[in-house]
């Protein structure tokens, strides 16, 4: 009993209450193991101060965990000599009173041994001394029930002496178990090595498309407040647009309402008028006296009115023509606005990208390529055009670049095909061959294209060609490049405009576009003016 309360003060963690394990000590002088004051201080790091967990004593940062090396090695001799034996749970054949864990077993006698009995257990060569196993059988050979000594490289199989001299692996080539075990952890060695720098590749391509992802979405969040920005301030500025415009229609309503309205009451008085004078005259032609008659003044001068008679009229009436009318002119102008509000818009989406107006540099274009006087379409002509001959024309192929390039920013530029034969439309270095076949857009390592072959559409790069899958001729093309993200994006001018495919690269040199044309004479490419 006092044994047990000398282990329980001595040897026992305070916090899990078992045999310490790898016991440290604070400054305060308590003793833990080491992973249960670990939990203990990681759980108070919120807190900002620290304490003992037996005397609480407190400080400000984290204690310093010395190890107790006295402790620990108090707490080895008190444990049993092998602890992790008791687990696998052999124990020494001969100690039959109590359970003792084995330290060895012997393969030849078949039986485990304590410490005790193999200081005492026979050292001869043919006793076999191996770590603890209860799985004797499958140490011995189950034809010559012998143990197990070599390793047949030919049968790839364990066997005794007696399948090595007279058995079926007689003269076969075999090895100690001991070399044979090596040589295969040697290689399992190599292939841990091989699949750890496999491993620590996936991680890192882990690493660099979860890096892609959340660079994706954050772009996809920038473009979503991006475009309900521009919605929300569209929507406004076409309230704006609709309130004035209707404001104005109202003004052009009220002033011609006026004017209609003074030319009426102007009228109304008019007729009034004439109409006491129609009244005169009707009783003048009742009249039967004829001296009478003659004596009332003229019907001429009956019909004229104090202010103009017929020429009056004929002012209303001008008037009142002119009032007919909305100024739509006025209108159309104030509804031009809208014009401006959709280039802003167009601006807010594509403002990342600048359009760009591109020359061919005929100086670059092959001879059997008409290049168009604006500089601006390429044309398969199948005559040779007799050009200088230039280190930067292409010999073999019929390409031709532009003059421009891109060393920075975002671009953009269109282009246009007839479809009847073959094309390229994409951009190259500079650098790019200019003769032979790694002439060939998009079958080399400085070059990006969009290709048309036999009513087909895939996308280049380093000969690597990967389809577009199309019912419909493309016609039109949209390139966008954006250097310092290395990206370089195809797509077709169509209502709604549909991405193609984007290429992403490190780009080590500037970027010039590059046509190429062939198959059909008379096929051409031309590069759409910017709008």
């Amino acid at each position: 009993m006092a044994s047990a309360d000398v282990r329980k003060e001595l040897l026992d963690c305070s916090i899990c209450l078992n045999i310490y394990t790898d016991p440290v000590t604070l400054r305060c002088g308590h003793n833990f193991c080491r992973g249960c004051i670990d939990c203990v201080l990681d759980s108070q790091e919120g807190a900002g101060r620290y304490s003992c967990p037996e005397c609480r004593a407190e400080s400000v940062e984290r204690p310093v965990l010395v190890r107790n090396i006295t402790l620990c090695n108090i707490v080895e001799s008190f444990l049993p000599a092998q602890p992790h034996q008791e687990e696998s749970g052999v124990f020494c054949t001969h100690c039959v009173d109590s359970p003792v864990p084995a330290a060895k077993t012997c393969l030849h006698c078949e039986v485990s041994l304590c410490d005790k009995h193999l200081r005492v257990h026979s050292k001869s060569p043919e006793h076999i001394i191996t770590d603890p196993t209860t799985s004797l059988g499958s140490r011995k050979c189950s034809v010559h029930k012998k143990i197990l000594e070599y390793y047949c490289t030919e049968d790839n199989a364990c066997i005794c002496v007696s399948c090595r001299l007279d058995g079926e692996h007689q003269g076969h080539q075999v090895e100690k178990l001991e070399e044979a075990s090596e040589k295969k952890r040697k290689k399992l060695r190599n292939d841990l090595l091989d699949l750890t720098t496999e491993r620590e590749e996936a991680e890192k391509r882990v690493q660099e498309l979860q890096e892609h992802m959340r660079s994706t979405r954050g772009k996809s969040t920038d473009v979503k407040a991006r475009v309900t920005a521009l919605i929300r301030d569209l929507r406004r500025q076409l309230e704006d647009l609709e309130k004035k415009v209707l404001a104005e229609v109202s003004r052009q309503e009220e002033q011609m309402s006026l004017s209609i309205s003074h030319s009426i009451q102007q009228l109304e008085i008019n007729k009034e008028k004439l109409s006491g004078k129609m009244g005169d005259i009707e009783k003048l032609c009742k009249m039967s006296d004829p001296l009478t008659v003659l004596q009332e003044p003229d019907t001429g001068d009956l019909c004229d009115t104090e202010e103009g008679g017929n020429g009056d009229t004929e002012g209303h009436d001008k008037r009142l023509q002119g009032a007919g009318d909305l100024d739509v002119a006025l209108i159309s102008q104030t509804l031009h606005t809208l014009s401006g509000i959709i280039t802003e818009v167009n601006g807010g989406i594509y403002r990342k990208y600048i359009m760009t107006d591109m020359l061919l540099d005929i100086n670059t274009a092959n001879d059997y390529l008409n290049i168009s006087d604006d500089r601006k379409t390429a044309t398969y002509v199948g005559v040779k055009q007799n050009r200088p001959v230039r280190p930067e024309r292409f010999q073999k192929r019929l390409n031709v670049i532009s003059s421009q390039s891109f060393s920075s920013g975002r671009h953009c530029w269109e282009a246009e095909c007839n479809g009847t034969g073959g094309w390229k439309i994409g951009m190259c270095y500079p650098s790019i061959e200019r003769k032979g076949d790694l002439s060939q857009i998009g079958n080399n390592n400085k070059s990006w294209c969009l290709r048309r072959e036999k009513k087909q559409y895939a996308v280049l790069h380093d000969s690597e060609v990967i389809q577009v899958p199309h019912s419909v001729s493309i016609n039109r093309v949209r390139v966008c490049l954006d250097y310092e993200a290395g990206q370089l994006s195809f797509y077709e001018l169509c209502d709604p405009i549909r991405h193609l495919h984007t290429f992403t690269a490190t780009f080590t040199e500037p970027l010039h576009a590059a046509l190429c044309v062939y198959n059909a004479e008379g096929n051409w490419v031309k590069i759409l003016p910017y709008k």
